[in-house]
């Protein structure tokens, strides 16, 4: 069974002055309740039961985890290890490298034993600042839930430079200024023989 509740003041109120505007449809009455005799007193301001807020306020702003970082906040990240003045040139542009080795179209296991060679033949040769041009990579349809990363020899080629026999020639690696290749080349700056 339902109950019944009673009305509070306020929509006692409310509910007689709807009541003086209706049209009864009996002339008699079914229900007559008397209206007892109140005094005019104002109404309180009802007070809001919940502060005013605004949609997701009180959210902490998380940062964003990425699982991989970018390769550039990778190679930022890396310890100095050479003159910081002469690294500051290097990548502002203002060195012009060496030499230069284009991996462009080559596959993983051709560009490998291509800059392997490379690397260690400039370091003989007494210079210290190439230029490692990977490019950018093409975009690939992302088919799978797992993203694709853009670039396999440009994410690849900079483990191959911290990994013997190559790691004990390089001293810094450096995404190259926009001038010379951008985030599609490194500079590769090497140790004296």
């Amino acid at each position: 069974m339902a109950r019944r509740r009673t009305l509070r003041p306020e929509e006692e109120e409310l509910w007689r002055s709807v009541a003086r505007t209706a049209r009864p449809l009996h002339e008699n009455p079914i229900f007559h309740k008397p209206e007892p005799a109140m005094a005019a007193v104002p109404l309180a301001q009802a007070k809001p039961r919940l502060n005013t807020f605004t949609l997701g306020e009180k959210a902490r702003r998380a940062e964003q985890h990425d699982l991989a970082p970018s390769l550039p906040s990778l190679l930022a990240a890396a310890p100095l290890q050479m003159d910081a003045k002469m690294h500051g040139k290097m990548t502002r542009g203002k060195l012009a490298p060496e030499a230069r080795i284009d991996l462009h179209g080559m596959t993983l296991a051709e560009a490998h034993p291509e800059l392997i060679h490379f690397i260690l033949n400039v370091q003989s040769a007494g210079l210290r600042l190439v230029l490692v041009i990977t490019g950018k990579g093409k975009r690939r349809d992302d088919l799978g839930p797992i993203p694709q990363r853009m670039g396999a020899l440009r994410h690849q080629v900079p483990q191959w430079l911290r990994q013997p026999p190559l790691g004990q020639a390089v001293l810094q690696i450096s995404e190259a200024h926009l001038k010379h290749g951008g985030s599609g080349a490194y500079y590769v700056y090497l140790r004296r023989r």
